[in-house]
């Protein structure tokens, strides 16, 4: 009994431990950018917006060097790139407003994450936002109020904007295009949606895309080196089980021949 108190404990206490890999990952050169990411936005949130560009710019210097090193896709270099430049152009800008700057670093922070994440990407968080726009979009347009319509669908693009380039890295291209069809046809054909039945149907297949796309990128797996603490703990487990229980039926065998020889 001891045995398995003590196995079990040892299971535990495996899982809980920093794992070595994460550790390495931690502090590997794309995650120090990561941070150097989300330091930019949260000095641009607080208004800091010189330190926010000190770090973009120390961002793109490092980057640099790291692309020399590690090779990255035309695609990712371009989306990263377009979206670090809006970042500092909008820092720089005297005429934007708080809000447009935290969205453009956002954009650019999601971009970095989509980046250097194996699992669960950050923009996932962004979907209670972006439904609730969506949700206000099909509203407005059910109830035919047009002013409310085009204000909505104006919220949900602003919004849907900040999560779209990293979309991009994260899903296969063919469902990036098709989302974004969808999501320009809305924008071209405004007046449209509101007076054909047949584009109506056009919201209710965005709003299935939409659920699908966040619902398909929850985290629905565990990191794969405590997959392997698991699976290695509990064969330990089993085989220690395995062991007492066998040590057990042996132990009783052993009773009853002495039982049956004294008799």
């Amino acid at each position: 009994m001891k045995f398995i108190q003590f196995f079990i404990a040892l299971f535990f206490f495996l899982i809980l431990i920093p794992h070595p890999l994460n550790a390495v990952e931690s502090t590997s050169p794309m995650n120090e950018l990561d941070e150097v990411a989300d330091q930019a936005l949260q000095m641009t949130k607080a208004g800091r917006y010189e330190e926010a560009k000190h770090l973009l710019v120390y961002f793109s210097d490092e980057f640099a060097s790291l692309s020399a090193q590690r090779s990255f896709s035309m695609d990712e270099l371009r989306i990263l790139t377009i979206s670090h430049n809006l970042a500092v152009e909008s820092i720089n800008q005297t005429s934007a407003d708080m809000e447009q700057k935290v969205n453009a670093v956002t954009k650019f922070r999601l971009v970095m994450d989509a980046l250097s994440s194996q699992y669960q990407p950050l923009w996932v968080e962004m979907e209670d936002p972006i439904m609730e726009a969506f949700n206000g979009v099909k509203s407005a347009a059910e109830d035919g109020n047009v002013d409310e319509y085009h204000t909505t669908l104006n919220v949900f693009l602003s919004k849907y904007n900040i999560i779209q380039p990293s979309i991009k890295l994260d899903i296969p291209v063919e469902r990036a295009q098709a989302l974004e069809a969808r999501i320009s046809y809305l924008d071209h054909y405004r007046q449209d949606v509101l007076e054909s039945t047949e584009t109506m149907n056009e919201l209710t297949s965005l709003e299935t895309d939409l659920e699908k796309l966040f619902e398909n990128k929850q985290e629905d797996e565990a990191d794969p080196s405590l997959w392997w603490v698991i699976i290695s703990t509990g064969s330990i487990i089993v085989s220690t089980l395995s062991y007492v229980g066998w040590r057990k039926y042996k132990g009783l065998g052993e009773a009853k021949k002495s039982e049956r020889q004294k008799n």
